[in-house]
């Protein structure tokens, strides 16, 4: 089951009414303004993931979306920090090179191929993390991907959700001895305490 948003305008609805075919399943026109309430969904309906989305938006005002948006920042320049002090002793680097472009929701890192995936082993069998693979991030040096794992932060996360994740890898890269300038977790620690003091 899933649960997702469409919006259109009436550009995309006319768009919709002109095809000559559709897949039933995945057609939004007969879930607009339907007479019974099953009828919104494409199928039974996905209860346990409305129950969750009504959490999570009262978690959202709880908290007030300037902080979750402050929240991730903070938490994106902690990764960035200790990823760039990493970077300065061998060859893991940022994705985006530019702060402006970078994802406040998941950092991607490059790191040579058969070091990344060694990382993710290590880090996944003696930490219990899983660092997420270089989804979209194939390249002509690295057709596979392979050379990319993604740091994600977004959501209901926290700092020593954030800190737990960094020292997990900076313990993988230190057991496998993959080049790396030290004190990446410090960095980010330092980042955090500066965010906190502004």
């Amino acid at each position: 089951m899933w649960l997702g948003f469409v919006f259109f305008n009436e550009k995309a609805a006319r768009a919709r009414q002109a095809m000559t075919r559709v897949a039933p399943y995945c057609d939004w026109g007969p879930r607009v303004g339907p007479e019974e309430l099953y009828l919104y969904f494409a199928g039974t309906a996905p209860t346990h993931h409305l129950y969750g989305l009504r959490a999570s938006l009262d978690m959202i005002h709880a908290e007030s979306i300037e902080r979750v948006w402050a929240r991730h920042e903070h938490l994106a320049r902690a990764i960035w920090a200790a990823c760039e002090t990493w970077g300065k002793g061998g060859a893991l680097r940022l994705n985006a090179a530019a702060k402006d472009h970078r994802s406040r929701a998941v950092t991607p890192v490059h790191l040579p191929a058969p070091d990344a995936a060694r990382l993710r082993a290590w880090v996944e069998a003696h930490t219990g993390v899983t660092l997420g693979l270089g989804i979209g991030m194939q390249s002509e040096d690295d057709p596979t991907g392979e050379g990319v794992f993604r740091i994600g932060h977004m959501g209901h996360v926290n700092a020593h959700m954030v800190l737990g994740v960094l020292s997990a890898i900076e313990a993988g890269l230190k057991a496998l001895g993959i080049d790396h300038a030290p004190g990446g977790v410090t960095s980010a620690t330092d980042a955090l305490a500066h965010s906190s003091a502004t």
